[in-house]
């Protein structure tokens, strides 16, 4: 893919999972990588294993009155930043019945003002630059109602709505591409990483995702629609990918369907089996 050769990339969450795999699949692709998320040390691990120039700059997605010196930063690394990667976030798992006000609060910040802000920040210079490339990584929770992540839901769908106006006032006038990716069941910690209905880490993780898609095979689809300028992907199979796309194909009968499991589920969480 000699379109990235050179190219400055700059990715968030980048320490591991999805962000980890696209940082290695950039970087051999011939792209120079901006790594950020809020752990040094990974990010410095990361850094070493890549072929090409990358900067480690660790910052706090929601310390808004930082980002700005954050985004100088990047941008006078090598002049301009050609492709942003909105990566980092969170997950949830627990039932709305239960989860305190601060759990949403802090996952749509988090999973949705914070890449909002980041990339609204981000836009004059891609402008100045003569355009560019945004890309969101929702998940198929941004097309379906998920049980267990209300909050989470209204993240990602937030950020597929916010990305879709994007691109619809930016890539005729500016040239800024913009897609969005939805991931289904990939292998990575996000699980393990979730909050519960208290805000705490949940410490374990889903069998769907201990099974799911490997990050390596994830990434090498990612650059491929970024590649060809793809406004959105899901990456999912069997029922997962069926679920998003029924979203438009047949909602009445998926809305059903995620009725049908949810009350499963639901049933297995009040009674304290969240296995």
């Amino acid at each position: 893919m000699s379109e990235f050769k050179n190219k400055t990339v700059w990715i968030t969450g980048a320490s591991s999972g999805i962000g980890e795999a696209l940082a290695r699949s950039f970087a051999d692709a011939g792209a120079n990588l901006i790594l950020s998320g809020r752990r040094t040390e990974a990010l410095t691990s990361v850094a070493d294993c890549i072929p090409t120039e990358s900067l480690v700059l660790p910052f706090e997605t929601t310390d808004y009155d930082a980002l700005p010196g954050v985004v100088d930063e990047a941008k006078n690394w090598k002049g301009s930043v050609d492709i942003l990667v909105n990566n980092a976030g969170i997950s949830q798992r627990s039932l709305a019945l239960d989860t305190h006000p601060d759990v949403h609060h802090k996952i749509i910040n988090v999973d949705l003002l914070a890449p909002i802000w980041l990339t609204q920040l981000l836009l004059p210079h891609m402008i100045a630059s003569g355009g560019g490339h945004i890309v969101g990584i929702s998940s198929v929770a941004g097309r379906v109602g998920v049980p267990l992540r209300t909050a989470y839901c209204a993240a990602k769908h937030g950020l597929i709505g916010y990305l879709d106006a994007l691109r619809a006032e930016t890539q005729k006038l500016h040239d800024i591409h913009v897609t969005n990716i939805l991931p289904g069941s990939i292998r990575t910690d996000v699980s393990r990483n979730a909050l519960t209905k208290d805000g705490t880490r949940r410490a374990k993780s889903d069998a769907v995702i201990d099974n799911g898609m490997e990050p390596s095979e994830c990434a090498r689809q990612i650059l491929e629609a970024v590649r060809s300028n793809q406004p959105e992907l899901i990456i999912a199979e069997g029922p997962e990918l069926m679920l998003a796309q029924m979203r438009q194909s047949d909602p009445e009968k998926l809305f059903e369907m995620t009725a049908a499991l949810g009350a499963q589920i639901a049933e297995k969480y009040e009674s304290g089996d969240d296995d």
